[in-house]
């Protein structure tokens, strides 16, 4: 016996926002304004949409939290594909900062420590978070206070260099201490 799986449907960024028009404004009034963005006052819901039946428009509701609510007269189509398009481009413009991780220990010598902080100094001047981390092992979970010093060390000698915000402050989760800087730009 097959089994049938149904393939399912990418929902588009516009999907998520849903805009209510003509039938589906379901308002006994709405503000209405025409396709030149002149206000032609408050009416009930049938009335506004005949008169765009009349234009061959649609009504669609731009703002629904309004008080009444407000509608557009215009071509929900081109509408549509305007906020997809506006989407894609908030899209392509958003900045994607990534997060770095350097990973210490307690027992770290000062030549691994001059290494790490370069590596700290080169990730925060190309514009990335910083996440400092100590793993404990074995005896040194009984000691977490020394894992958020040498962090805080660490922190403090970055902080020569750049000015930097602490997102995160050291705090230890388990096993690990962690703390998650940036740099101010």
């Amino acid at each position: 016996m097959r089994i049938h799986y149904k393939r399912r449907r990418t929902a588009h960024k516009f999907d998520q926002i849903k805009y209510r028009y003509n039938e589906r404004i379901r308002v006994p009034e709405v503000r209405v304004i025409d396709e030149e963005g002149n206000a032609l006052g408050i009416m009930p819901t049938k009335d506004a949409l005949a008169l765009a039946r009349e234009r061959e428009l649609d009504l669609v509701e731009v703002s629904p939290k309004a008080q009444p609510p407000v509608c557009k007269l215009l071509d929900y189509g081109a509408f549509k594909y305007q906020k997809e398009k506006e989407l894609k481009q908030q899209k392509v413009h958003a900045k994607k900062v990534e997060v770095k991780g350097i990973r210490l220990s307690v027992k770290i010598g000062s030549g691994d420590l001059e290494i790490r902080k370069k590596q700290a100094l080169k990730f925060l001047e190309s514009g990335q978070k910083l996440k400092i981390e100590i793993i404990l092992r074995g005896r040194e979970k009984a000691h977490g206070n020394i894992a958020i010093e040498k962090i805080k060390d660490f922190i403090d000698s970055i902080a020569e260099h750049y000015e930097i915000f602490i997102e995160q402050p050291p705090k230890r989760q388990g096993g690990n201490v962690s703390a998650i800087i940036g740099r101010k730009s």
